[in-house]
């Protein structure tokens, strides 16, 4: 952190973005992102979105210019073989420059562990004071806290513990507290807590009570709608949260280029009306679009209880992208619709709605004219119905072409020595080099040309990630020199700049001083034996073997701040008109899950219930 004039401390907010690959993690970074998470060549908590070495070490290359960090996930639960895997590619993150690892298994702490940052991964089941501070208390630098927390928990815990906060402020919610959801793996045998969720969460659900009566039919009871916390990132700033995490490794370079720079934009406002926060990487974006979130996945948005408010969290109809509203049906043909023209439309957009039969539909916009909508294919739509987009074929096109620009200023120094030239270059970092120049020194016959060349032979960095913002010519004389040779210096000092750039340490591994406290906590998904040592070491013999390793019969497979009670209406502490027996049942296919209410700590439980009948 840097300090102000008072000398107290001004907190360094960090943009945190999602990268499936490469080439969403430069998007991340061109569109205003401080640090990106990735997925190396295994044990990240999605499997699908892993990325090999090469791949990393370009991403550093990329990043580090601009000060913004690379974390790679690591977050899965390991099995006593793999920790020996995992030990060496830790190793290969440190070697090459990775700025910290992302982590759940407790076990890996137990290995020969470089001096690497660890971040406390959500899935850790981060939600409490206790919690978080013995994960610093075990050499965590940084948590990860569970979504579910309002401001206050936040703020609480800020003041209970020194160590940097994490929080999601957009992209996709897991309905149960993660770490804790082990429906896909009791269900079909496929782990979230190893990187292979089946998403249980997003189906169609019939909800029955004890007597068989259903209360409601093929709903998504359980897929919630998106997290968007962009109307708190100030209070969130001020309860103790420094890095903001978008969620989304599986999303594609378009989501992640819109969203990053949809909280850029909103970050900068803030920083730019409360001076006490500062930017944590350099480098200023320019975006050739103005980012909304309802242009690209959209599901919706919850602010998911940071107020300390329960509201409706979950999508009933749909767990797919709804997109903007952009009108009501005013009629329909055989080939076309008219709509109240909420926003414009174009050919190829893709459009939905909810159709007579409460189902989730949709057509591709062969033809707009004006508020007429033209389609190949019938179509199950009728007056009244509201449309939606969720295929925006104009955005789509300004994301897929430049959208931005991120440049790094840089001031240059040109002075004499006894023996030649010294060009000097430093950035907006404070990083600095000096590139010595034996040259003949030729008087210029026409020094306002020749001085001309020189400022404008250094400005021209328009391939490179920087922008000349001073240029002083500090020489006895003016001097002649070709323009060749000017690029030349400038070539090599940027090189320079660059190497430099890339050995500074942009998260150091924080050492702390460890206390003998002992700390109320509850060890879940010990899967190796390493990691049964580790909390065994930390005076933790409240000991939960993962479930991975179990059999079943499953205790509980979900447990979910979300309430199906509160979202239909029958909350016993809100409504005393309940006609349901209880227990109540979540069925889907040959699947059946039973319902649990903890209503002191309002929260849902789920177990597994038993097959049914094909």
């Amino acid at each position: 952190m840097l300090r102000n004039e008072g000398g107290s401390l001004m907190p360094k907010i960090e943009l945190l973005s999602p990268a499936k690959n490469l080439e969403c993690a430069v998007a991340a970074i061109n569109h205003g992102a401080d640090a990106v998470y990735i997925g190396g060549p295994s044990f990240g908590a999605r499997a699908a979105a892993g990325n090999s070495f090469e791949d990393l070490e370009k991403l550093l290359r990329y990043a580090h210019p601009y000060h913004a960090k690379v974390f790679v996930t690591l977050n899965t639960i390991l099995t006593d073989k793999e920790l020996e895997q995992a030990e060496r590619q830790i190793q290969q993150y440190y070697d090459m420059g990775i700025d910290a690892l992302i982590v759940q298994d407790m076990g890996i702490l137990k290995l020969n562990l470089p001096p690497i940052a660890l971040h406390a991964s959500t899935q850790a089941d981060n939600r409490d004071a206790d919690k978080v501070r013995f994960l610093k208390n075990a050499g965590f630098q940084r948590v990860v806290l569970a979504r579910e927390l309002s401001l206050q928990q936040i703020e609480t815990i800020h003041k209970a513990c020194d160590v940097e906060l994490e929080a999601f402020v957009h992209g996709a919610l897991c309905v149960s507290y993660s770490g804790r959801c082990y429906m896909s793996y009791a269900a079909c045998g496929r782990s979230a807590n190893r990187g292979e969720c089946a998403q249980f969460c997003r189906l169609p659900y019939s909800l029955v009570d004890a007597e068989g009566k259903i209360i409601c039919e093929d709903k998504h009871l359980l897929s919630l709608k998106d997290l968007d916390r962009s109307d708190f990132l100030l209070p969130m700033m001020q309860a103790g949260v420094t890095s903001f995490k978008i969620e989304g490794r599986l999303k594609d370079a378009n989501y992640v280029k819109n969203i990053t720079a949809y909280y850029r934009r909103k970050i900068d406002d803030i920083l730019n009306e409360n001076p006490q926060y500062q930017q944590d990487s350099i480098g200023k974006t320019t975006l050739f679009f103005d980012p909304d979130p309802e242009r690209t996945f959209h599901r919706s948005k919850t602010d998911y209880f940071v107020d300390g408010v329960r509201t409706n969290v979950v999508q009933l109809k749909t767990p797919k992208s709804t997109g903007a509203f952009v009108g009501v049906v005013k009629s329909v043909n055989d080939n076309s619709l008219t709509y109240s023209q909420e926003k414009e439309l174009h050919n190829g957009d893709g459009l939905c709605f909810v159709n007579s039969q409460g189902e989730f539909s949709g057509f591709r916009a062969n033809r707009v004219e004006g508020r007429q909508v033209f389609f190949n294919e019938p179509v199950d739509v009728a007056v009244g119905d509201k449309l939606y987009r969720n295929y925006d074929i104009q955005f789509e096109k300004l994301l897929n072409g430049k959208s931005a620009e991120r440049r790094i200023a840089v001031d240059f120094e040109l002075r004499e020595t006894s023996v030649g030239l010294l060009l000097c270059c430093v950035d907006e970092a404070g990083t600095q080099v000096e590139w010595a120049i034996n040259a003949d020194k030729v008087v210029a016959e026409k020094e306002e040309q020749a001085l001309k060349t020189l400022q404008t032979q250094l400005s021209k960095l328009g391939n490179t990630s920087y922008v000349a913002r001073k240029i002083d010519i500090k020489t006895k004389q003016v001097y002649f020199f070709p323009s060749s040779q000017i690029a030349e210096w400038r070539r090599s000092i940027i090189d320079l700049l660059i190497e430099k750039s890339l050995k500074i340490k942009l998260h150091p591994k924080v050492i702390s001083a460890v206390s003998d406290e002992k700390f109320p906590i509850e060890a879940v998904n010990v899967y190796n034996d390493a990691a049964v040592a580790f909390y065994q070491e930390h005076g933790i013999d409240n000991v939960v073997t993962a479930y991975e390793k179990n059999l079943p019969p499953y205790p509980v497979v979900m447990t979910c701040k979300h309430c199906i009670r509160f979202t239909l209406g029958i909350c016993k502490k809100h409504s005393k008109n309940d006609p349901w027996k209880e227990p109540l049942f979540l069925k889907t296919g040959k699947y059946c899950f039973q319902l649990s209410f903890d209503c002191v700590k309002c929260e849902m439980n789920i177990s597994m219930n038993e097959e049914l009948d094909d």
